[in-house]
């Protein structure tokens, strides 16, 4: 099955970010005519806690089953309507489970969907009906009657806070890139910023590929340019520190036959110094000395 880039993105972004917390699962088939759902996620009992990092997203996943359905533009009626057509497959395959094992399923634990949109005019919210909900949710999330269980995220409404970082990276325009300036301020030790970085770095590589180059494109590439050159200096320096962890210990087999397990422990110590510095250490010291010299600092 084809995929468009800004799907591919969404479904690998959405599925590094979950998958820590939970069973997650993209272009899941439904039954009745096929249809896929773009990811839908399934939280374990231990992830309530940890998922709290991830914000409205983490909120959102927590709640029960979640049909996760990302756009780049606004979705039209029909599109609103197969999103939801989804939901209730997944629904009624829950609810035939449930009668099989002669168990029931309350209300509030059946699936739910979150389409997520870059906006949300007027005139689609009229027809769904859907509202906020500022007592209980932040600006932005508008819900459909409780009974569809369904809601739209719109990513330019919502507010510029750490909470909501990963549903404005999906965003477009001003929205996507002050997102994307947000992921690169992270701190670098961030695993989910690391991460992310390499997926959209991905990303920007399969849209710059296309043949033609619409005028979206052409913006989307923009945005997420930071954030490209942000993980190509990441994976240079990277490389950097591979190649040069490589040459201390090579220069350490060279004097002492092996690298047995207490010189690795000296070589991270090493590669604190420049090659100028590392280079007559390892040629010209004794073994005891280098373990004497690096142990006394850890």
């Amino acid at each position: 099955m084809t995929q468009q880039p800004h799907d591919k993105f969404a479904k690998q972004f959405l599925e590094e970010l979950l998958s820590p917390f939970g069973e997650v699962k993209t272009n899941r088939e439904v039954t009745d005519e096929t249809r896929f759902v773009d990811v839908l996620f399934s939280p374990t009992p231990t992830s309530a806690v940890d998922v709290e990092t991830l914000g409205l997203l983490g909120r959102i996943a927590v709640l029960n089953t979640t049909l996760l359905e990302p756009f780049r533009n606004q979705p039209n009626r029909t599109e609103v309507r197969s999103c939801l057509q989804k939901l209730f497959i997944v629904i009624a395959d829950a609810q035939r489970k449930a009668n099989r094992e002669d168990t029931t399923t309350a209300e509030n634990e059946l699936a739910q969907l979150w389409i997520i949109s870059p906006s949300a005019s007027k005139a689609l919210l009229k027809a769904f009906e859907a509202k906020l909900d500022l007592d209980n949710w932040m600006s932005g999330v508008y819900f459909l009657p409780l009974g569809l269980r369904a809601a739209i995220v719109a990513t330019n409404k919502l507010p510029r806070t750490p909470d909501t970082l990963w549903f404005r990276l999906l965003g477009r325009g001003k929205v996507q890139r002050e997102a994307v300036e947000e992921l690169v301020a992270l701190p670098p030790s961030d695993l989910v910023r690391r991460n992310v970085l390499e997926i959209i770095y991905r990303w920007r590589i399969s849209v710059m590929t296309q043949t033609e180059l619409t005028r979206d494109d052409q913006e989307l590439i923009m945005n997420l340019t930071q954030a490209y050159e942000e993980a190509r200096a990441q994976a240079v320096q990277e490389g950097v520190q591979l190649e040069r962890r490589q040459v201390v210990e090579n220069l350490l087999r060279f004097r002492f036959s092996s690298v047995d397990e207490e010189l690795a422990r000296v070589v991270d110590n090493l590669l604190q110094l420049t090659p100028e510095e590392f280079t007559p250490l390892c040629l010209e010291l004794s073994r005891e000395d280098l373990l004497a010299r690096f142990n006394s600092h850890q």
